[in-house]
């Protein structure tokens, strides 16, 4: 099974996501990111207030933001995969994030 032609088809796509909880609670925005060869996720700043509403396992109606600016966005549910903190490297203190679209 390849699982990479979905993912790879929203990152060539779509430059960032935006969500929010609900209408009270602020919107995030984060650029979306190949994170590994079956996935994509975004990167988040530890200390960041979004880590604080996401949750492994959650899904959320996510607005993709297209790459090309005159295409418009499209709200699509996302899965909340994983949430794993950088140890080391280019961005440690980061949180990366999974997504999968769900399709149901």
């Amino acid at each position: 099974e390849n699982n990479r032609s979905e993912p790879r088809i929203i990152l060539d796509r779509y430059r960032s996501v935006e969500f929010s909880l609900s209408k009270k609670d602020p919107i995030f925005q984060f650029r979306v990111r190949d994170t590994s060869p079956s996935g994509m996720g975004i990167l988040i700043t530890e200390g960041s207030m979004a880590l604080k509403y996401l949750k492994v396992g959650q899904v959320l109606l996510m607005k993709y933001n297209p790459e090309n600016p005159h295409d418009s966005p499209e709200q699509i549910k996302t899965e909340i995969r994983h949430i794993t903190r950088v140890a080391d490297g280019r961005y440690k203190g980061h949180y990366l994030v999974g997504l999968r679209i769900k399709n149901d």
